[in-house]
């Protein structure tokens, strides 16, 4: 585990990038490239952008053409990780896409859609140590699922089980316990900066 990361530090993602918490997939993998990532895929080259920004009009253009046939994802390179950043999408949350990447690797994932349903996955070696849904953080499965007890509280979670939990910033705790797990920190100046590989991948 690394650092004390904790929602407070994503804040900037709902005063920038509203849209993205809205609806998105977030997706690091380690030891892999982004075009060995999207080889794996089997993603056919959608050209490339500059910043996380620039993936919105692209990704909904996607989904007004393709639908549930084709999603646009884009992938950069941080560090020893590739990340992976999908505005509406959902492809780092599909096992039958992503259970050939996890083999060998750490993965982490989280996602969200337009009707608030959230999950969160931590695998390794195409096994998930950590899943649950961000919003009801208390019901966990996994090989390990009590693995980061702490880290999730520290992070923003609130691991009650009853009426009277917090749900405040229950996505950004998201954002915060990734950079715990894989060490990786997203700031609003790298996600201007990202020099972003787009790909066209097609669902199952």
């Amino acid at each position: 585990m690394n650092g004390i990361t904790t929602a407070a530090d994503y804040g900037w993602l709902k005063e920038r990038y509203q849209g993205l918490l809205e609806a998105y997939c977030l997706t690091l993998v380690e030891n892999i490239t982004p075009d060995q990532l999207l080889r794996e895929l089997r993603a056919e080259p959608e050209g490339r952008v500059t910043g996380v920004a620039e993936l919105a009009e692209p990704s909904y253009d996607a989904w007004d053409e393709y639908e549930d046939e084709k999603l646009l994802v884009g992938v950069a390179a941080v560090g020893d990780w590739t990340l992976m950043v999908e505005y509406n999408g959902y492809v780092g949350n599909r096992s039958e896409l992503m259970d050939p990447v996890c083999r060998g690797r750490t993965v982490v994932s989280h996602f969200r859609n337009v009707n608030a349903v959230d999950s969160f996955s931590w695998s390794q070696d195409g096994v998930t140590r950590l899943g649950f849904e961000p919003l009801f953080p208390a019901q966990r499965h996994g090989s390990d699922p009590d693995a980061c007890l702490t880290e999730m509280r520290e992070a923003g979670f609130d691991l009650r089980s009853d009426d009277e939990r917090d749900f405040a910033g229950h996505t950004e705790a998201a954002f915060a316990l990734a950079e715990r797990i894989t060490g990786v920190r997203l700031t609003p100046e790298l996600f201007e900066e990202l020099e972003i590989t787009c790909g066209l991948v097609t669902l199952p």
